[in-house]
């Protein structure tokens, strides 16, 4: 870029505001480029994600001949406060939480259709209704899950096809990082697994479409 000398006068001033605008007109260029390489990799990214998971159901699908329940129980949590939550852990989270039980749903519906119904359990957590601070992040994908599963069942119940929702409390699991010692009061993962046995155990004729599960006697605050 050249320099100029003495702008403020008029040739030097006209020719500063022509330089002016000319980087602005860069700057906006490269803007709009960054952007569509971004919206392009983004649109990469998803029909990946969407092929992995319609290859990975018809695998299933061919060497079980047919599927018959989906259990839905990835899971993120990274707890911070709204101004300290970095974009990246928000996209991590909701794509693990929410998309994530998107793509598998939506590659399984096909599945259970042609088995003539099935069963499909999201697993979520009491934080999708009773958020709590710092967990803006995870308890909004929570709550996410939770109406996702209802308007869902409502799509695919005449399909046969069975929906619930699982919502436990506090689990004695390594879930977020958490150092706290829970194994004398919290859930264990085989309760949670109890409740999803339960539910493939009730008979056509039913439909618990959502269980909260917690503990008995948790620490009292």
């Amino acid at each position: 870029m050249g320099c100029f000398m003495n702008e403020t006068r008029g040739i030097g001033a006209r020719s500063t505001g022509l330089r002016r605008r000319s980087t602005r007109h860069a700057i906006a260029q490269s803007i709009r480029w960054q952007l569509r390489c971004l919206q392009t990799s983004l649109a990469i990214t998803f029909l990946i994600v969407i092929a992995l998971a319609a290859s990975a159901f018809s695998q299933a699908a061919s060497a079980f001949d047919g599927i018959d329940i989906l259990v839905n129980n990835a899971g993120l949590g990274i707890y911070k406060p709204v101004a300290d939550l970095a974009l990246d852990e928000w996209r991590l989270m909701f794509d693990t939480n929410i998309s994530g039980v998107f793509h598998c749903c939506r590659a399984a519906v096909p599945h259970l259709r042609a088995r003539g119904g099935g069963w499909v359990i999201n697993i979520s957590s009491l934080a999708g209704s009773n958020p709590f601070a710092n967990g803006a992040a995870y308890c909004a994908t929570k709550a996410a899950v939770n109406a996702f599963t209802e308007a869902f069942m409502q799509e695919v119940r005449h399909d046969g096809i069975r929906v619930a929702v699982i919502a436990p409390g506090s689990v004695n699991t390594g879930f977020g990082g958490g150092a706290r010692d829970k194994a004398g009061w919290a859930l264990q993962p085989d309760d949670v697994a109890q409740v999803v046995g339960d539910l493939l155990a009730h008979p056509g004729r039913s439909l618990p479409s959502r269980v909260e599960i917690r503990p008995t006697k948790p620490v009292k605050k």
